[in-house]
């Protein structure tokens, strides 16, 4: 195993603990930037080009029928083989958070439809589900099974918000364990079935799930409820006769306890698990082999690498698969020093470069609510999923680089918000209503209190006005503060003008003629 240490040459801020990673074909893209996305790269996936132990995002397009898709953080994805051969690689990406801390329950399809040596077009879709379809989640997980020529889609496990009927303004933000129940999802006719398993009695999160054919194996993972890493290790079999299916769990010996690992796969029937936590904020520095042979299961310690001091003595870590036995490590900056990154990052190679590259396995982001300075107990890692070949990429293209000093900041204040009561903004049916908007709706900031920001065609703005208004600092009044404006805004007031006297004027001009106009005048201004 050898560890090298690899550098991100422009906007290294854009990759966080929670974002995720998709291989096409040996080239990885990078999507759930922390933040919504900015103008350069209005759908918020990049390409991510690996150069000698270097790291550059560059923008990807989607086509004109995609739909949007948020920069989800913390989501579960895994890839998806299609009956069609243009359908052979694809994601299934569900929940995860959006930059507003809102937990998504949809799940996204993304595919390839054209490519080239200069760009890649993606299609984005989004499947809407019918019967027990799972709540929002974050930090589960989701595999592909097939079984008799058919496939079905497996979910588990997560932690979601807590019911809004249990939640207080001091607790807004606590989740709590989902159900263990385990989803059977038909991507095909938009079908999800809930199965309540007998042996599963516990929420976990933060699990390894590894897939190879109808079976999945459920290993570690992290009881919110009891607070505890359980050394579990489920077999969850799926059978797809014609029929319904048929699920059944069996509890295996020879589990270990972990919670937030990563894995990688060295060759056809070996994995290897990597990082992770054993304690609530003690990282196990211990590495294991998996076996799959003949529908059994065999785990076993193997040579930890030669960590360095950074890694040793950080509390968190995170980092996800590369591919062909590569595993993507990421830790905090060093605080101490002048001017810190972020992060350092690292790569862990734990086979030859020569695997197998139909590989199998599936590894899902599974990451806690909170980033790692927000938080003093780690519960968990922030992981994102990487996948890549660091020597894919050869030749230089001439695709722009995203430059986030071009524009403003835009992570706190999403345009994709609800405004008010009346907010019809949908982030997948929005569509330009005013000239100006190109990829986003357009925003005007109400001055009240604190300020928030409202949608200008919510608060039904004439195009005319809300140019007027972006154009200069004039303060703002939403329809919900209007009033408060107006009172705010009460004129002082102004005492009439004092008329003089016609004696006075005649002092004043005594013994001067008055002209028949100056009569006349004044006869108007006294009568």
């Amino acid at each position: 195993m050898s560890l090298q240490m690899v550098t991100v040459s422009n906007n290294i801020a854009l990759i966080q603990p929670g974002f995720s990673l998709m291989n096409f074909d040996g080239q990885v893209f990078f999507f759930g930037q922390k933040g919504w996305p900015k103008r350069s790269c209005p759908t918020g996936v990049f390409h991510l080009d690996v150069k000698h132990n270097h790291v550059k995002l560059k923008p990807t397009i989607f086509s004109k029928d995609s739909c949007y898709l948020p920069p989800l953080r913390y989501p579960a994805t895994c890839t998806f083989k299609g009956n069609l051969e243009s359908e052979k690689h694809q994601y299934i990406i569900h929940g995860g958070k959006t930059p507003n801390n809102e937990l998504s329950d949809k799940i996204y399809v993304m595919s390839i439809v054209c490519k080239n040596n200069k760009r890649v077009t993606f299609r984005c879709t989004e499947k809407d589900l019918v019967g027990d379809v799972p709540e929002a989640r974050y930090g589960h997980s989701i595999n592909v099974v097939y079984s008799r020529g058919k496939s079905m889609g497996v979910l588990f496990g997560g932690r979601s918000y807590m019911p809004s009927t249990h939640r207080t303004t001091e607790k807004w933000n606590s989740v709590a364990d989902c159900l263990p129940h385990v989803f059977l999802v038909d991507f095909e006719f938009g079908c999800a079935t809930s199965y309540i398993l007998p042996e599963l009695q516990d929420g976990l999160s933060f699990h390894v799930s590894i897939a190879k054919n109808d079976t999945i194996y459920i290993l570690g993972g992290h009881s919110l409820a009891n607070n505890i890493r359980p050394a579990n290790l489920y077999r969850i079999r799926v059978d797809l006769p014609l029929g319904s299916p048929a699920v059944n769990c069996t509890v295996l010996p020879g589990g270990i306890s972990v919670s937030s690992a990563i894995l990688t796969q060295t060759n056809k029937d070996e994995f290897v698990i990597v990082g992770g936590y054993q304690l609530e904020n003690q990282k196990r520095m211990i590495c294991n082999i998996i076996s799959l042979e003949d529908n059994k299961i065999e785990i076993r310690e193997m040579e930890t690498p030669d960590w360095t001091p950074d890694i040793k003595h950080s509390k968190i870590w995170f980092g996800s698969n590369m591919g062909n036995g590569t595993v993507f490590l990421g830790i905090p900056g060093d605080n101490k020093q002048v001017v810190s990154e972020a992060f350092y990052f690292y790569t862990l190679k734990c086979a030859e470069d020569d695997t197998n590259e139909e590989q199998t396995t599936f590894t899902n982001s599974q990451t806690s609510t909170e980033d790692p300075g927000d938080s003093t107990p780690f519960e968990d890692s922030e992981e994102f999923c990487f996948s890549a070949e660091a020597n894919s990429f050869d030749g230089d293209d001439e695709f722009d680089t995203y430059n986030e000093d071009d524009e403003e900041d835009e992570s706190e204040t999403g345009y994709w918000i609800t405004c008010c009561p009346t907010c019809d903004v949908d982030i997948n049916t929005w569509v330009p209503f005013y000239s100006t908007e190109l990829n986003k709706p357009a925003m005007i900031y109400c001055s009240h209190g604190d300020g928030h920001w409202v949608h200008a065609q919510c608060m039904d703005l004439a195009e005319r006005t809300l140019i007027h208004l972006s154009a200069g600092s004039n303060k703002y009044y939403c329809n919900e503060h209007v009033e408060i404006a107006r009172a705010l805004h009460t004129p002082q007031r102004v005492l009439p003008l004092k008329k003089p006297s016609m004696k006075s004027l005649r002092k004043k001009g005594s013994g001067k003629i008055l002209t028949p106009a100056k009569k006349s005048f004044l006869r108007r201004l006294f009568d």
